[in-house]
């Protein structure tokens, strides 16, 4: 699925942050659009409880962007569908291609 809006990505010296919204229990793991203010929405099939849909959004966007999982913090948003992700030791031009590459 292809969409014109750009997603937000705040460019710090060792990596960056994201907007994203989860959607947990869904049929399967993918980054499903990117909404008009940037966020990214994700589908994940891990349930909204005890914190698996925390450990399966790390572990997704650890295996789309080939980094180690603890390079990715969930700063804000912990028992919220809306989350503010950092990712530590990456370019931003990789997570920019990493993602419009899943959502093709």
């Amino acid at each position: 699925m292809t969409d014109q809006h750009r997603f937000q990505f705040h460019d710090f010296k060792s990596g960056g942050a994201l907007h994203v919204r989860v959607q947990a229990g869904a049929r399967k793991n993918e980054i499903s659009e990117i909404l008009e203010d940037g966020t990214i929405k994700i589908r994940l099939t891990a349930p909204a409880v005890e914190g698996k849909a925390n450990h399966a959004l790390i572990e997704y966007i650890s295996n789309l962007l080939k980094v180690n999982s603890s390079a990715i913090e969930i700063v804000a948003g912990l028992r919220s569908k809306d989350k503010l992700i950092t990712v530590t030791n990456i370019d931003p031009e990789q997570i920019e291609q990493a993602i419009h590459k899943a959502m093709n």
